[in-house]
């Protein structure tokens, strides 16, 4: 194993950093005035660097920290936004991979399973986090996670990717513990005319199409497909890979009127995937989905909104379980202003979801089949108390579900702007992870007659008083920064609880409990008009215990394993004669339990229009080293390799 660790990692991590940096002092020596051909299509459809300044990209407007739009600098919570550009410009390929370049995001992959979270909690079955897609919530309800391995678009429809860190429960509802992740694809105005893709290199191949057009005076839509193959990672040990996973796609949007007085949205999906998973045959995921969304606007600025979405799910693990799912959510939502100085956001909703598990010899659910339903309400009130300078956000999110009944998630907020180009904000929120299907229904019995695991019908929710504050600048030219301090108190976390006297089967319990608190800090700089930087770095502190009364013999390993300490650095250049060179850096230190090494990787990617149509990318990924691990789950950890990519993309306006 060629895991990197310590000092080793470190050290090559920094080297990463000095031929980056070298490679831009050589840049510089060209002749920044040398005759360019005419910009291509390519780069007119992505703003280049030299058009979108600082001072732009912190009037990138934002709908998760308020659910209203609103400048990123106004948001009073730890938020990142990814743009389409960055993830265009850093090599990504996956969502998770995506996710990589977001501030205090823990990522860790280990063959087709990824464990992402902020704020610590990061595990196999990471469940306290809220993930959506335009709205559509893409977490199970089987565990409270996302399965990752099924989740794909056409990256180049991402517009931007919101990432909130910390409590978001008052708004987005039960889970939204330690944060929010909310992927938002472009407008179908956005995307009109042909895109394809078509890429490949050592270890994977992807292809990619999208038209749109007009539809109407005020309306357009766009219809994609993708497909794509991961060849498996080897295992650490040196045994044989399982088998790759290949997966496709397709949707649809359409986008009807004006944004200004009512808009309607109409899209969904369809996929298939299989991917190999250890010691069985191969897994195999599908499903589809449909949403739609009416917003209408009154003159007075007040808005509704409707958003209704089906989602049917299948997925099959041989051995151990298959699932079927099937969820229908509806939403109404109300904007308005009482007086001058309150703006209102409220509304309700409701969810159900059915499901039916195919029992195995290893796992089975009871009862195998199980509907839940989770009605919700909420509202929050931003009142100007001194207006432009100070102002309070409080609501709460007021919901009843199957498992625990009656649950409040309310927030207190304050936004301080002591002067122009300048906020400092702080708040104090309550959130609940509430039980899945697995912690109340689960029975494990690893192919034997005798229960190993057993879920608990009494499973309660877990529980987070989070406090937190923050400052950000924009105030120097060429340079934003911000910093978060924050700090959680966790009750009622899962626990394994031996039965007495045998000690078996252990059954899920709640006497679990954690303190984390840490530091977040970010930076923007933009050296010249070609060239801007982003850094950041995260530092975690951990605390777990147990009630006087519990017996569990795991100490909470499978519930967290999070490093204490994350960098990140993102470089995107505009070089003569059309080339872009840019790079993604990182270092994360070591995993506790199970035990991961640090590590530090970069990636590099190099692009240069040809003709109008076309651009040509090289990127490569993981080049520090041969292979590294990142995640230890239960069985044979794989290795992340070193893989090199190339990318060709043709789009006809």
């Amino acid at each position: 194993m060629t895991a990197v660790c310590g000092r080793t990692g470190i050290v090559s991590w920094t080297a990463g950093l000095v031929l980056l940096f070298a490679a831009h002092a050589i840049a510089a020596t060209q002749d920044t005035n040398s005759p360019q051909g005419p910009a291509s299509e390519t780069q007119q459809e992505t703003p280049s660097l030299k058009r979108l300044s600082i001072e732009e990209l912190a009037r990138i407007s934002v709908v998760s920290a308020s659910r209203h739009t609103e400048p990123v600098t106004d948001a009073a919570a730890a938020i990142t936004v990814i743009t389409g550009d960055a993830i265009r410009r850093s090599g990504v390929r996956t969502l998770p991979d995506a996710l990589r370049l977001a501030l205090g995001v823990s990522v860790s992959r280990d063959g087709f399973a990824w464990a992402i979270s902020a704020r610590g909690f990061n595990a196999s079955t990471t469940n306290k986090m809220v993930v959506m897609i335009d709205g559509r919530s893409i977490y199970t309800p089987l565990f409270s996670g996302v399965f990752w391995d099924a989740q794909d678009l056409l990256l180049a429809d991402i517009d931007r990717i919101e990432v909130i860190r910390g409590a978001g429960g008052t708004l987005w509802g039960a889970n939204a513990v330690n944060g929010v992740i909310n992927i938002i694809t472009k407008l179908a105005t956005d995307t009109e005319g042909l895109l394809v893709q078509a890429g490949g290199g050592s270890e994977l191949g992807i292809v990619g199409a999208r038209y749109g057009g007009r539809a109407g005076k005020d309306g357009a839509f766009r219809v994609y497909g993708k497909a794509r193959r991961f060849d498996a990672l080897p295992f650490a040990n040196g045994n044989p890979s399982e088998a790759p996973l290949v997966g496709q796609q397709a949707g649809v949007r359409l986008d009807l009127g004006p944004a200004s007085t009512t808009s309607i949205t109409l899209q969904g999906d369809g996929y298939h995937t299989t991917f190999g998973v250890p010691s069985t045959s191969d897994g195999r995921a599908n499903g589809g989905n449909a949403l739609m969304r009416v917003r209408h606007t009154y003159q007075s600025g007040s808005q509704v909104q409707l958003q209704v979405y089906y989602d049917d799910t299948f997925r099959s693990i041989p051995s151990q379980y298959a699932e079927r799912r099937r969820t229908a959510d509806s939403e109404l939502q109300f904007r308005f202003s009482a007086g001058a100085r309150q703006d209102i956001v409220s509304g309700l909703g409701i969810t159900a979801t059915h499901d039916r598990v195919t029992p195995t010899p290893t796992f089975s659910f009871d009862p195998l089949s199980r509907t839940t339903t989770l009605l919700n309400a909420f509202v929050q009130d931003e009142i100007d108390l001194v207006p432009g300078r100070l102002a309070a956000i409080l609501g709460s999110k007021f919901e009843h579900n199957s498992y625990t009944g009656f649950e409040i998630q309310p927030t207190g907020r304050l936004r301080w702007t002591p002067a122009k180009s300048h906020l400092v904000w702080g708040g104090v929120s309550r959130a609940v992870r509430m039980p899945s299907r697995f912690d109340t229904d689960l029975r494990f019995t690893a192919g034997t007659p005798i229960l190993v695991i057993s879920g608990n019908s009494d499973f309660r929710s877990e529980t987070a008083l989070v406090t937190e504050a923050g400052y950000r600048t924009w105030a120097v030219p060429k340079l934003a920064f911000g910093i978060t301090a924050f700090g959680s108190v966790y009750d009622q976390l899962r626990s394994q609880e031996p039965s007495a006297p045998a000690g078996l089967p252990i059954v899920l319990g709640n006497k679990h409990n954690g303190r984390v608190s840490g530091l977040e800090v970010g930076a923007h700089y933009e050296p010249s008009a070609s060239w801007q930087l982003f850094g950041g770095y995260t530092r975690l502190f951990e605390r777990f215990d147990f009630d006087a009364d519990s017996r569990d013999p795991t100490g909470g390993s499978l519930e967290h394993n999070d490093p204490a300490h994350q960098v990140l650095v993102r470089s995107y250049s505009d070089l003569p004669r059309g080339f872009s060179f840019d790079a993604v850096a990182r270092w994360v230190s070591a995993l506790p339990r199970p035990a991961v090494p640090a590590y530090g990787e970069l990636t590099l990617r190099v692009a240069h229009p040809v003709g109008d149509h076309m651009e040509v990318e090289l990127i490569g990924d993981n080049l520090l080293h041969d292979r590294h691990l990142e995640l230890v789950q239960v069985g044979p950890p794989h290795e992340v390799t070193r893989s090199v990519y190339v990318r060709l993309s043709w789009r006809s306006r």
